[in-house]
């Protein structure tokens, strides 16, 4: 029931292998790694409208996901790991935006934002769904984003990490990373038609947050 997800172990070892900066060289054995990048436009406000519908799941929605949150006991979300990220002296930074105590923080359209340990059934046409839990945020202040990995019931193992990222030159981008096989034998039989639905979806990701600013 979508009521116990929360309580799956996601189904590959990996975990948090996304961050691997040498992924598509080296992926996780027996994995295929993937990364695509693309421009989405330029300036602040282009950043700041992408990295807040990235954090509260809008690239899933305007690729054509249907997202239902599943809810968990608090014992179990306050206990999930929240990355460290350090600046170029080496000190530490604090989480920019996705936190503030032990207040929930939510988006601009009311959406609260995503968190280490969140669970999600991703839902698409013909009733095929993608349950999914979320391992790590990146919350740097020129760098955020998402990882999540796969439950049981997804047609495939992996972890897949979405990055918005605001560059020198005033330029932002967004990054998509993942590694993944399938889940069992009978997707196995089809992975051909899984590797096409993979890069049908990742061509959606790179325009999810290229559109008019709302």
């Amino acid at each position: 029931m979508q009521s116990e997800l929360w309580q799956k172990a996601v189904t590959y070892a990996a975990i948090g292998s996304t961050q691997a900066e040498d992924l598509l060289r080296h992926p996780p054995a027996g994995y295929r790694p993937l990364e695509r990048t693309a421009r989405i436009g330029h300036g602040i406000a282009r950043y700041e409208y992408a990295w807040l519908a990235a954090l509260t799941w809008q690239i899933q929605r305007n690729s054509g996901f249907r997202v239902t949150l599943t809810d968990a006991p608090p014992e179990v979300t306050e206990a999930s790991y929240t990355p460290v990220s350090f600046d170029d002296s080496g000190e530490p930074i604090a989480p920019a935006s996705t936190s503030e105590g032990d207040e929930v923080v939510y988006g601009t359209d009311g959406t609260r934002m995503l968190a280490p340990g969140d669970t999600a059934m991703l839902g698409i046409f013909l009733g095929i769904k993608f349950p999914v839990r979320v391992i790590y945020v990146v919350d740097e202040p020129r760098r955020r984003g998402f990882a999540y990995g796969t439950l049981p019931g997804h047609p495939e193992d992996g972890e897949e990490a979405w990055l918005v990222e605001h560059r020198d030159d005033d330029s932002v981008w967004i990054t998509v990373r993942a590694f993944s096989r399938p889940a069992n034998r009978a997707w196995w039989l089809i992975n051909p038609v899984l590797r096409v639905f993979q890069e049908f979806y990742t061509r959606r990701y790179l325009r999810a947050l290229a559109g008019p600013i709302s």
